[in-house]
């Protein structure tokens, strides 16, 4: 039977679409209301998670297990310098595992004392103490002889923080040091603020160059140092690397750099480049008066461990034995690490 056309019939049709696509619409939106609870509470719960590993993965200043052969290595290297007064502190981050000679004998730390005064210097730029746009100013209090360059511009001549905490390290600038200082606040400040930092060991008692070796550090501070940065107990993620791409702007590679390449067999005029080949990377401070050596660092191994090491020698004045001994130690850590 056929059935008439009614011109009502489209509008009808219409009219019961809407009213069902209105009906589904509040049910969907009824529906994802309910479930909006639980779904957030996964994505929290996924954050949280993620967030933790990320803080693990940073690993710890955390001594656990000793490496006794290394450690007994490093006693017998020392032992056959007698006249030679030596230190020496390793770490890997990742693992606990350390080793260690006189961790906790204060010795002359030269200008590896710039290493936790980079760190003073960059905390208080986070904590809005310091700006590192603002300008310091070369007085005759600051004027330190030995390296750098700072020191012999014109009195009056004005620098940005950040040349100078840069030029600290880079060339080892005394003058710039010396600014850091007076702009932290002193020697009595900055001190306070080691303490603070845990490094009970060190301490600043002269201005640089310090030829006589009144500022002190231990191989375990200048260890911890390096490691309060690099796994994010201290300092702002941008200036965390800032720290280190000032402390890997360091020029000298005779000491820590060489012996690690060394250990590992191999020599090279481009010790950083060979190293690199081999999967490591070395970012490293210095200290040389003459009578005190020092190489503190932080080496990225080739599975992508990383380690603290610090090792301080005191001893003649410029007695080559000092700084062989601190290249010793350097290699014996490698070949154990490698």
């Amino acid at each position: 039977m056929s059935q008439r056309f009614s011109a009502s019939q489209p509008a009808l049709l219409l009219l019961r679409l809407l009213i069902l696509g209105v009906g589904l619409g509040v049910l969907t939106g009824t529906a994802l209301k309910l479930l909006a609870p639980r779904f957030s509470g996964i994505g929290a719960s996924s954050r949280s998670a993620i967030a933790v590993v990320n803080r693990s993965d940073m690993g710890e200043f955390k001594p656990t297990n000793e490496l006794l052969d290394l450690s007994k290595r490093f006693s017998q290297l020392a032992a056959a310098q007698p006249n030679l007064k030596a230190g020496a502190f390793v770490l890997v981050l990742d693992t606990g595992s350390y080793a260690q000679l006189n961790a906790d004998t204060p010795l002359p730390a030269a200008s590896a004392i710039k290493t936790p005064i980079l760190l003073a210097a960059f905390e208080a730029i986070d904590q809005g103490k310091a700006k590192l746009n603002e300008k310091l100013t070369i007085s005759k209090v600051v004027v330190g002889g030995g390296s750098g360059w700072m020191g012999s511009q014109p009195l009056g001549s004005r620098f940005s923080f950040n040349e100078v905490a840069t030029e600290m390290i880079r060339v080892s600038d005394n003058t710039a040091t010396n600014l850091l200082i007076q702009r932290l606040g002193g020697k009595t400040a900055l001190n306070a603020k080691f303490l603070q930092l845990g490094l009970t060991g060190t301490a600043i008692k002269n201005w640089l160059p310090d030829l006589d070796g009144t500022n002190i550090s231990t191989p375990r501070d200048q260890a911890r140092t390096i490691a309060l940065v690099e796994t994010g107990k201290e300092l702002s993620p941008r200036s965390r690397d800032l720290f280190r791409s000032t402390l890997g702007s360091s020029r000298t590679d005779t000491l820590i750099p060489t012996g690690w390449l060394q250990g590992l067999g191999g020599g090279s005029d481009e010790v950083n480049a060979a190293l690199l080949s081999k999967g490591v990377r070395v970012f490293n401070k210095t200290g040389d008066i003459g009578i005190a050596y020092v190489d503190s660092g932080l080496i990225e191994l080739a599975d992508g461990r990383r380690a603290v090491a610090s090792y301080m020698v005191k001893g003649p004045f410029n007695d080559p034995r000092s700084t062989d001994l601190i290249r010793a130690m350097a290699a014996a850590t490698s070949q154990v690490l490698r």
